[in-house]
């Protein structure tokens, strides 16, 4: 009875270093994936330190942003906005319209993780930022059947989350003496292109991502960076009007 008892105990441990590892592997996988995608987001955390500091936050400040906000362009909005003298009520709305793009996200992550418990979908719903969704919802998307799938997108998330907070101190104490002259701000959104681009493989997706790019420069004069939102709901919309309007023809 002993020797059962000890042969279940070491059967359950075996079983749990298993899942264990396969748990890394998958983390493992999320940041591999995710640090190539850090050369655009490095300079992009630098740009921000550097304006922070110019803006006239203190380093605790502009270092705390980036750990509460952890949104790129809207904490550029949101130093470009205090440097101006805005007033707090427009700087919070603009905030909140610029990081809007996120419900977008967290709608199509949903089917994925909405059987994880309230921590779990907590940590997750923080770490789900721009660069980290682009890279983890192809493998949910393709993956979707494996329970522990979402160990992917912490290890993406945790890793973007280092580099921004690193880059930001480097652009706190070194950004001033970075020359205008590289434009450092054009290499995040040509980044995120190239991640972008390689999964519009169908026609609707292409068709959704031209109007999303059309209805972006028609709308670019809204308030508040509301184009952003705006251009790609409509997108989502008219392409959910296509795919139905072709399942109704068939």
């Amino acid at each position: 009875m002993i020797l059962q008892i000890i042969i279940i105990m070491q059967i359950i441990n075996i079983i749990q270093i298993i899942n264990i590892m396969k748990k890394w592997q998958i983390f493992r996988q999320g940041v591999l994936e995710e640090l190539p995608i850090q050369l655009g987001v490095f300079p992009f955390g630098i740009i921000y330190g550097v304006m922070a500091i110019e803006s006239g936050l203190t380093f605790f400040q502009a270092l705390l942003m980036s750990s509460i906000i952890f949104g790129g362009a809207s904490q550029i909005a949101f130093v470009q906005l205090l440097s101006s003298s805005t007033p707090f009520g427009v700087i919070v709305t603009t905030v909140g319209a610029i990081n809007s793009r996120h419900l977008l996200y967290s709608i199509s992550m949903v089917e994925y993780l909405n059987k994880l418990s309230l921590s779990w979908r907590v940590i997750l719903a923080y770490l789900l930022t721009d660069e980290a969704y682009a890279v983890s919802i192809r493998k949910f998307i393709n993956h979707s059947e494996n329970p522990i799938l979402h160990y992917h997108l912490l290890g993406s998330g945790i890793t973007l989350f280092v580099s921004w907070q690193i880059s930001t101190l480097i652009g706190i104490f070194i950004g001033p003496s970075i020359p205008n002259s590289l434009n450092l701000e054009y290499v995040i959104p040509l980044s995120f292109i190239a991640i972008v681009v390689v999964s519009i493989n169908t026609k609707i997706k292409i068709i959704v991502f031209i109007m999303s790019a059309l209805f972006s420069i028609l709308l670019r004069d809204l308030p508040w960076n509301l184009w952003i939102i705006t251009s790609a709901l409509i997108s989502i919309i008219i392409g959910v009007l296509i795919s139905n309007f072709r399942k109704g023809i068939k």
